[in-house]
């Protein structure tokens, strides 16, 4: 089995009691077979405890005041300190560990939901690299596994994660650069060209390439009234989510009305501020920032096209997810007197995973709205993202 992890990974240390979002806290936590059945046959007190703990019809455990029945007030889980880590699920051990598998292949990465790893992801300053590793372990049967589809999908996700990691260039011409492979790599899918792609990739690397992208787009940049409407529709589809921790609905609400309850001229207006007072603040990386987002989505999700084919709605999920975390921390700066500091960023990418992340409602709400030419299509990406530097 090949394991792939971010070379940060280790970095990553757990806040315990310390964390000001535990993770045992407004999700429902799935209990994987073995340890439901490891649960069934506990016996004394804390056996007890965990059969009128868990909801065995849907194998999850219950929550009370939406907080798993094991998490104490001091933040910490009862059935870890009661039972050893042995007794903990197979959700709970790997968490915020987050693994896709793939024939011979498990990818393993920090998910930005947890607040010490969005920390962790976005407090790297140098480029990401991917280590790999042979382990003897078990490998799953995947039926009808496409391996000559993933191989294109790996070839044409490494191109992109070097576009991304190209600091020579604008980060706005990346995202769309990578954006645009994704859209031709999924027209050789759709019309069953997969031989193609090899050309298209040799294309996309050639020297000289990211100039000519680069020139082709800079027509393309929105004006604030598109922009902001663009955006205003970005940040609308948050609203029309599953809500997973109720006080991510008031502050949803107020960082929205903060950067569009004034219309595009005065979204434009505070904009242009941010721009200058980012300017003078250079400790604060903004595109260091979208670049790690965007290694981090692609590396997590991208590939998952694999199994349902989506290549480039899933290269948007990217893109998307890094604007709207920015547009969210911008309206933090707003809220907070026109200040912002890194914990503030890694918290509004903290914020968006938790609720978009893990929902598979919302995940595939996001997936489907994407899929809309109109508003989702690689002109209406390229006009909101470039128009920033109009």
């Amino acid at each position: 089995m090949l394991y792939t992890i971010p070379h940060y990974y280790n970095r990553f240390q757990c806040m315990a009691g310390s964390c000001p979002d535990t993770c045992c806290a407004g999700w429902e936590i799935a209990i994987d077979p073995k340890s439901l059945k490891k649960y069934r046959k506990a016996h004394g007190p804390l056996g007890n405890r965990l059969h009128n703990s868990i909801r065995w019809e849907r194998g999850v455990f219950r929550q009370y005041g939406r907080r798993c029945a094991f998490l104490n007030e001091e933040g910490l889980c009862d059935l870890q300190a009661e039972g050893g880590e042995g007794m903990l699920c197979q959700t709970c051990r790997l968490y915020p560990r987050h693994v896709e598998e793939f024939e011979g292949v498990r990818e393993i990465s920090l998910s930005l939901s947890c607040i010490r790893a969005a920390q962790t992801i976005l407090g790297c300053r140098e480029p990401v690299r991917f280590l790999r590793r042979e382990r003897e372990s078990p490998e799953e049967t995947f039926e009808d596994f496409d391996y000559f589809l993933y191989t294109k999908l790996t070839d044409s996700r490494d191109l992109a994660l070097a576009i991304l990691q190209n600091r020579t260039m604008d980060i706005n011409v990346r995202m769309l650069m990578a954006l645009s492979l994704a859209h031709d790599v999924q027209r050789r899918i759709r019309a069953g060209r997969l031989f193609e792609v090899d050309a298209l990739l040799t294309r996309y690397g050639k020297a000289g390439a990211a100039a000519r992208f680069q020139r082709q787009t800079a027509a393309m940049a929105f004006g604030p009234a598109r922009r902001f409407a663009a955006v205003e529709k970005a940040l609308a589809v948050l609203s029309s989510m599953e809500v997973l921790n109720p006080a991510w609905e008031k502050e949803r609400e107020r960082l929205c009305r903060a950067l569009c309850g004034g219309g595009p001229a005065d979204y434009q207006k505070h904009w242009e501020e941010f721009q200058q007072w980012m300017g003078v603040h250079p400790e604060l990386d903004w595109s260091v920032w979208a670049e790690q987002l965007m290694v981090y989505f692609l590396f997590t999700y991208y590939c998952g096209a694999v199994y349902d084919g989506r290549a480039y709605t899933r290269m948007k999920f990217a893109v998307y997810g890094t604007r709207v975390i920015q547009e969210l921390a911008f309206g933090r700066w707003l809220c907070q007197g026109k200040n912002l500091s890194f914990a503030d960023f890694a918290d509004a990418a903290h914020c968006f995973s938790r609720e978009v992340e893990h929902s598979d409602d919302n995940k595939n709400l996001l997936m489907d709205r994407l899929e809309d030419p109109r508003d989702y299509g690689m002109e209406a990406f390229a006009g909101s993202v470039l128009s920033e530097n109009a």
